[in-house]
């Protein structure tokens, strides 16, 4: 972490480039080939997010009702001042990092104590990256931003390796997509990447009362119902296929069992789907359920154990007052 005098005489640098996969990711087609024609169907997550889908996701986040994102906000404007401290980073790469909305929280702690770090977000979606970058870089004049685009499913072995520390982020509570094999297998990957005096900071949502988890997944305005059904309209531009939206309705309930919500479109009535990329027909009876997403909650404990399986210590622990969220500052054990 390298201490300027002058921040506002250092003009950033803006670089974007593709990091090139480690393994072949299934496409859409491949998805819902695996997932739709089998029993339980289920699709995954990722596929909301085109840009309709996007957009209402925003929109999701502003309801009352959807404490998430505000929480996490808030905690890390609270706590970006330890995190820093703890981690002392000469580096920031963000997994999944979107519009990049709550980093600014770190870099404005960094700006306060005068402190220059590169960013490197790093996502899916190469225009997002750049309009961040062009918002970043006019708010934060020294700050360097190398974004990097591609999807961290396809593994993390060519991301880039500059020296000094270096402070991984994964917000979001997004940890909570995976089950729990696919967690440890993540986070036991970007371990693997990580080396001595590197720092993970993760997001994750905690487990409370269900009445607050199912009202946060079932919005009195009807965004996150908007929102599990653009997967469908999403379904019929890119395969070619004539889903009826009006058919289905969205349902999200905790299951307790296994601390998790869980969002289901439900078939209202039987129908035939064709899926003409495919060149499959789907028979969808009434009461059918397509699972859509699973949002693991998580304890303390939990999280420590998950963590330790895939190579990773505690080092520091951030939650509000409500215990609604978690954020976790690990390293390599």
């Amino acid at each position: 972490m390298t201490t300027l005098p002058m921040l506002d005489n250092n003009q950033g640098q803006f670089t974007c480039r593709y990091v090139r996969p480690e393994r072949p990711l299934p496409s859409l087609a491949d998805d819902a080939r695996a997932g739709l024609l089998q029993s339980p169907r289920r699709l995954l997550p990722k596929y909301f997010y085109d840009k309709v889908g996007s957009e209402l996701f925003d929109r999701i986040c502003t309801t009352p009702e959807y404490y998430v994102t505000r929480t996490e906000d808030a905690l890390l404007a609270a706590r970006a001042g330890a995190i820093t401290e703890a981690s002392r980073p000469d580096h920031v790469l963000e997994l999944g990092s979107g519009a990049s909305r709550k980093t600014l929280h770190l870099f404005n702690t960094f700006e306060t104590h005068s402190i220059r770090c590169t960013y490197w977000p790093y996502d899916v979606c190469e225009s997002i990256l750049r309009e961040a970058g062009r918002r970043l870089m006019e708010t934060y004049h020294w700050l360097d931003v190398n974004a990097l685009v591609g999807d961290y499913h396809a593994g993390l072995q060519h991301l880039p390796d500059p020296p000094g520390r270096r402070l991984f982020v994964f917000l979001g509570s997004t940890i909570g997509n995976f089950d729990r094999p696919q967690a440890v297998a993540l986070l036991r990957e970007l371990c693997r990447k990580m080396r001595s005096g590197d720092s993970l900071l993760l997001g994750a949502d905690r487990v409370k009362d269900p009445a607050v988890l199912r009202a946060a997944y079932n919005d009195a305005a009807g965004l996150t119902a908007a929102f599990n059904l653009n997967v469908l309209r999403v379904l019929n531009r890119e395969l070619d296929a004539d889903f009826d939206l009006q058919a289905f309705d969205h349902q999200a309930h905790y299951n307790e069992a296994e601390r998790r919500m869980e969002m289901y479109l439900i078939v209202r009535k039987a129908q035939t789907v064709n899926l003409r990329v495919l060149r499959e027909k789907l028979e969808l009876e009434a009461g059918e359920a397509i699972l859509t997403e699973i949002s693991r909650k998580f304890t303390p404990e939990m999280l420590i154990e998950l963590l330790a399986d895939a190579g990773l210590h505690v080092a520091a622990h951030y939650e509000p007052d409500n215990g609604y969220f978690s954020l976790v500052l690990a390293t390599p054990l």
